[in-house]
């Protein structure tokens, strides 16, 4: 569903230039549950935004679903954004005095679906996420917890191809982010492709493969316990 070769993304400011990426390689299969880390300056959110197709690489090639991300215009890349990947942000961009149901709503009505699809789809996402007595509630009103949980239905609303989670219990409580993490874990066993950000292990042990970045490049993949990145990166003293 993914695949990612040899992708570098150089930042120029004047006569400085800032690698961010380099050379990275990988896969991701549909159905996979992956953590993306690394410290600050690793890289991990400029590979979020070249996934997320809010940005294109400087070399290398980006593919989803088997369509060259890297090669599209802003208006190809909004289209992909729009059908193909579903986005949870650590912010979570509610609209905060509208109801919860109209905030799942609105991605529909730009996707042009009619307004009773809408109001259904949006009563299923919220009750699979625990909100069905909520739904009348506006964002202002609901727990940081809860208005993940929205931003969650909202996403899945279009039935993206992935599931692009940055950082998305970074503003939550211990408990709260536990119950986001229990969302995340079972819509990946219902099939839904996620690949999340993180820079906290014990969030990133929810995710059955991890990936750490460090400097730009892949430091290690890890999946069923095995790196599956040694073969071809080299190590980082």
């Amino acid at each position: 569903m993914i695949k990612v070769e040899n992708l570098s993304k150089i930042y120029k400011n004047d006569s400085v230039e800032t690698v961010a990426l380099h050379s990275v390689s990988f896969e991701v299969t549909a159905g996979e549950f992956l953590a993306i880390m690394g410290p600050s300056g690793s890289g991990k959110s400029t590979l979020m935004h070249i996934i997320g197709a809010l940005d294109t690489p400087t070399s290398g090639k980006y593919f989803l679903d088997n369509i060259d991300i890297s090669k599209l215009e802003d208006d190809q890349l909004a289209e992909i954004r729009n059908k193909k990947i579903g986005f949870v942000f650590q912010a979570f961009n509610l609209l905060p005095r509208v109801t919860a149901l109209q905030n799942v709503m609105l991605p529909m009505a730009y996707g042009g679906l009619t307004k009773p699809k809408r109001l259904k789809k949006a009563k299923e996402f919220l009750e699979m996420v625990g909100l069905k007595d909520r739904i009348d509630y506006s964002s202002n009103q609901l727990s940081g917890g809860q208005q993940q949980r929205v931003a969650i239905a909202r996403a899945l609303t279009m039935n993206p191809k992935i599931l692009l989670a940055d950082e998305p219990t970074g503003n939550l409580a211990s408990s709260q982010a536990v119950e986001i993490m229990d969302i995340f874990s079972k819509l990946n066993n219902l099939g839904h492709t996620i690949v999340m950000i993180t820079h906290e292990p014990d969030i990133a042990h929810f995710a059955k493969r991890v990936i750490t970045l460090r400097d730009g490049k892949i430091e290690s993949d890890i999946k069923n316990g095995q790196n599956i990145a040694a073969s071809y990166v080299p190590k980082i003293k």
